[in-house]
């Protein structure tokens, strides 16, 4: 049996680190480090388990066979030392100074992120937040990798290999400018509702067709999108200025509903849910369970409600 007192644990850190990324650049910046310093902690682990353990590849570089066989033992170690090292020293929200790296679209900075921060400012106030925008297809390797740490995201597109808990569910709402001039006081028909110009939010870009259309044309109805847009919170005050209208999230509009006008429309398209994911190998850490707690409080609180689990 290989003596183990010679071995400084953070060179595991760094060889699960590196299995994980496979990219001496995205390790060094998770781990605070220099890539000279992460280069010469991979010369030590070659030479500690006599592999190469990883090989420039196509696309960076790819663990050796020797390097697979280690990252499933390897992490379950690492996991027992965090345990064992949490149960010794509690953590204290009111003295770390981490950074929380976190996935969100503008939708969800406004309805999760928002009232969450108040929560972090007080019980947290050493704590820093980096929001990165989303990109589906990334996710899973993102928090895989430890570049971020939870992802606000729609439950349909949650990774497989992710754990996650549903926060809320969100519902559309029409919304036209006041005194609007081709809409009166009484319920907008289906004829109205189609020859009205509509913006479309489509977060991939440069889309014009959304849940909406996929329900009229089920009914052979079809709307007018003149506007397509990345991002949510600049459609209210689109709306507000023109005579477009626009059916969106309900939590977009709180606080930004003056000069419009929320009204029911003639049809209504299925909702969302959003979640919070995040990877398995934080789910027992003290600190991620503290942030994921913070921000379930703190949407519960808005929503008035205790979001399920999954």
């Amino acid at each position: 049996m290989r003596n183990i007192r010679g071995i400084d644990i953070e060179l595991l850190v760094t060889l699960e680190a590196l299995l994980t990324a496979c990219n001496v650049t995205h390790v060094a910046r998770q781990l605070h480090l220099s890539q000279p310093t992460v280069s010469v902690r991979l010369g030590k682990l070659r030479r500690l388990f006599a592999d190469p353990l990883l090989t420039p590849g196509a696309r960076g570089m790819r663990p050796t066979t020797r390097g697979l066989e280690l990252l499933a033992p390897l992490r379950e170690a690492l996991s027992g030392v965090e345990r064992m090292l949490s149960a010794e020293t509690p953590f204290d929200p009111a003295r770390t100074e981490l950074t929380w790296r976190v996935a969100a679209s503008d939708y969800a900075q406004h309805a999760i992120l928002m009232p969450v921060l108040a929560h972090l400012r007080r019980h947290a106030p050493g704590v820093r937040v980096a929001v990165y925008a989303p990109v589906p297809a990334e996710i899973a390797r993102m928090a895989e990798r430890g570049d971020i740490d939870v992802a606000f995201i729609t439950a349909d597109i949650v990774p497989e290999n992710l754990r996650s808990t549903i926060l809320f569910a969100e519902r559309y709402q029409f919304v036209a400018r006041k005194r609007h001039p081709l809409l009166g006081k009484g319920p907008i028909t289906s004829a109205q509702f189609c020859a009205l110009d509509h913006v479309l939010v489509s977060p991939e870009g440069g889309g014009f067709k959304g849940a909406t259309d996929v329900l009229l044309e089920a009914r052979r109805h079809k709307r007018r999108v003149v506007l397509s847009l990345p991002h949510f919170l600049s459609a209210p005050e689109i709306v507000r200025r023109s005579d477009m209208v626009a059916m969106l999230p309900a939590r977009v509009l709180e606080g930004r509903s003056h000069g419009l006008q929320l009204r029911d429309a003639p049809i209504q398209p299925p909702g969302f849910e959003m979640a919070m994911s995040w990877h398995e190998r934080v789910h027992v850490d003290p600190a991620h369970a503290w942030l994921r707690a913070q921000v379930v409080a703190a949407v519960s609180q808005v929503a008035g409600r205790s979001p399920p689990s999954r």
